[in-house]
């Protein structure tokens, strides 16, 4: 039993699965599900009994039972007593603050990464203010390679997201360069495929590692596909970069995907043995959101966005070169306005950075949410502050395949001038090369014959 005072009144929480859910910050999600707070004060009342709770309890108080969860048993078998140990005495409270000394910097917090589960540490970040999410992130580094180097401090990457509603290869090559020549796709240049089968999927492969190599563009390639279409596509010696999956916190989540544990490890060993990688060997690339668990019943009666930091343990287990949460995608059923997606996208920026993770956000909202541009700029903007390692390009923040508001090309140019940030170094030095950028990281004119190449490459 779990207990704070206000007024008067005692506020009793019988498990920690409902202090964490009632000490959330308001979301439509966790309404949804009936695991929010009654009330403001309720909420306050939870955070300040969570505030009191040891971290320590976390790992003998398991919010999904460690014999029905693989991710249970995933997060307590790998956990490093070890790299936890500086902070085993502090409470939920105490390790707030102590994320906020100026003396916790990005060392001490590398040091901390595979001492902390994903629960303590959704539980700190319901105790933090939007400067503190912010503050704290932007202390951590997190660097990941495969031919070209993500995550470094005064560097800011997107995902070039060319999507077309029928994989049609001229409409992905318009996007492509007008991409291209707004300095996005350091990160990867990514397809969600409009039917996922090996055909399709091999033939978009071939086509952008065509374009990587007439070009020589330091980047890697990524077709969204399910891990086994992309299994299957490595089987016929496709040139696959990057291996990909969507995931979420608890098994049965996963299993909803059609993914598991043992899974993810056949899509990663077989990434590897291709060994396409030229400057680093991370090659997996994952997605999550808040909501998708609740989503598929699959939450075991926890708040969305406890559920969500879960899923960033199985990422974690990969090495990856990338991870996003897709924060608005999956509707104001789980994220019902602006400012709820804003404060999710910090969360779980915030929290996949302290986990170790490179983490980056598409910064994105549905058309019957109530959110807009606005709303999204204020969080790109956050996000910039905090450290984030990737946000989408997409051409005009408008996705015409997959019917969704994100960020577009000039939106990463917008943040990148505001903060002085710059692409990852190599796709830098190609971007000058090509007369793309200059010193100063200012669009130039271009080059016209790289225009015509690429355009006459995709229709040959």
């Amino acid at each position: 039993m779990y207990q704070a005072c206000i007024r008067n009144h005692l506020y009793h929480f019988a498990t920690l699965k409902t202090l964490m859910a009632k000490a959330s910050p308001l979301r439509s999600g966790d309404e949804l599900a009936g695991v929010a707070a009654y009330s403001a004060e309720e909420r306050v009342a939870a955070q300040m009994a969570l505030a009191e709770m040891p971290l320590k309890t976390f790992l003998t108080e398991h919010l999904v039972p460690y014999e029905q969860d693989e991710i249970t048993r995933l997060i307590i078998d790998t956990h490093d007593i070890k790299a936890f140990s500086p902070i085993s005495h502090l409470t939920v409270g105490d390790f707030r603050n102590f994320l906020l000394e100026e003396t916790t910097d990005t060392k001490v917090l590398q040091a901390l990464q595979r001492g902390l589960t994903p629960e303590m540490v959704a539980a700190v970040s319901k105790l933090m203010r939007i400067q503190d999410l912010v503050t704290v992130a932007s202390k951590c580094e997190v660097i990941t390679q495969f031919r070209n180097t993500i995550g470094l401090k005064g560097h800011f990457s997107t995902r070039l997201q060319p999507n077309h509603p029928t994989d049609d290869f001229k409409g992905i090559a318009a996007s492509m360069i007008d991409g291209l020549f707004y300095g996005s796709g350091d990160a990867v240049i990514g397809i969600n495929p409009a039917t996922d089968n090996v055909p399709t999927v091999i033939r978009l492969l071939e086509m952008l590692d065509g374009v990587r190599q007439r070009f020589d563009i330091p980047m890697q390639s990524c077709i969204l596909s399910h891990i086994t279409t992309t299994i299957q596509a490595i089987e016929q010696n496709a040139p696959v970069d990057l291996v990909f999956q969507s995931i979420g916190g608890t098994e049965a989540t996963n299993t909803s995907f059609g993914v598991n544990l043992n899974i993810l490890q056949e899509g990663y060993e077989a990434g590897l043995s291709l060994k396409r990688g030229t400057v680093g060997n991370n090659l997996m690339y994952f997605e999550t959101g808040q909501g998708s668990s609740l989503s598929a019943n699959a939450h075991h009666g926890l708040d969305q966005q406890t559920c969500e930091t879960r899923a960033y343990a199985v990422a974690r287990h990969f090495n990856p070169l990338l991870v996003n949460t897709v924060v608005g995608f999956i509707g104001p059923e789980y994220l019902y306005n602006g400012k709820q997606i804003i404060r999710a996208g910090l969360e779980d920026h915030f929290c996949g950075k302290l986990l170790g993770l490179p983490m980056g956000v598409d910064v994105c909202y549905t058309n019957h949410a109530e959110a807009d541009q606005d709303d999204m700029d204020t969080l790109l903007t956050l996000l910039g502050a905090a450290g984030c390692n990737f946000i989408m390009g997409v051409p005009g923040a408008d996705d015409v395949m997959l019917h969704y508001q994100s960020t577009s090309f000039h939106d990463a140019l917008y943040i990148r001038h505001l903060l002085g940030l710059r692409p990852a170094p190599e796709f830098e030095a190609w971007l000058m090369k090509m007369n793309i950028f200059d010193e100063k990281m200012s669009l130039k004119s271009g080059n016209k014959q790289l225009i015509s190449s690429v355009t006459g490459f995709i229709e040959g």
